[in-house]
């Protein structure tokens, strides 16, 4: 072999080499930074409360129809419900005085409000979330309660991270039994 042939051989060799431990050196990195993720997300679908209500159980409820919208002093309120709940406000429950059927699920979204600085005018628009209240029918597991479950996560913007408050103190069944009528919901379906 002549003596170009073997330094164009040791070239690509080296070159290949070279290449070899970039490779495993970004996917260290990669590998270090998944990992590194991993430890200091929270998967808030890991969370339950002593009611027994997981948030799992509320999987996909960011892409939920919006049955409502509320306004407190303190909080600005999406009422959204999964598509069980729609289809049976769309049916006419509760106003035709049958109850929501099992699976039903609503969950009222919170934020701290703040004034647009954008608008032309005077509104107030979402600030910092605060807290997902979940309800979900399952008259087995919530007898005692009408057959709806209740839970309250809150949220923590600094840590981004969810925690189940140990008693809904939002509301819960004592709040809602005022609205026993209508299977315990407030927020009626709204027209659009």
């Amino acid at each position: 072999m002549s003596t170009v042939l073997r330094m164009r051989k040791r070239k690509v060799t080296v070159a290949m080499a070279a290449t070899a431990g970039v490779v495993a050196a970004v996917l260290a990195v990669l590998g270090a930074t998944a990992i590194y993720a991993q430890e200091h997300t929270q998967d808030k679908y890991l969370l339950k409360t002593p009611s027994g209500v997981a948030f799992a159980d509320f999987k996909g409820y960011e892409d939920w129809s919006v049955v409502s919208s509320a306004r407190t002093e303190e909080v600005l309120k999406v009422i959204v419900a999964n598509p069980v709940m729609i289809n049976a406000y769309k049916a006419g429950i509760p106003g035709n005085g049958q109850p929501f059927p099992e699976g039903a699920k609503i969950v009222k979204l919170q934020w701290k409000p703040k004034k647009s600085t954008e608008a032309p005018f005077v509104v107030d628009v979402p600030d910092v979330f605060k807290q997902a209240f979940l309800m979900e029918k399952d008259s087995a597991r919530f007898p005692k309660t009408g057959g709806w479950g209740y839970a309250v996560f809150n949220y923590d913007a600094p840590s981004d991270k969810f925690a189940a408050d140990p008693s809904p103190a939002d509301c819960g069944h004592q709040c809602h039994v005022a609205v026993k009528a209508k299977d315990y919901i407030f927020h009626p379906y709204q027209k659009r």
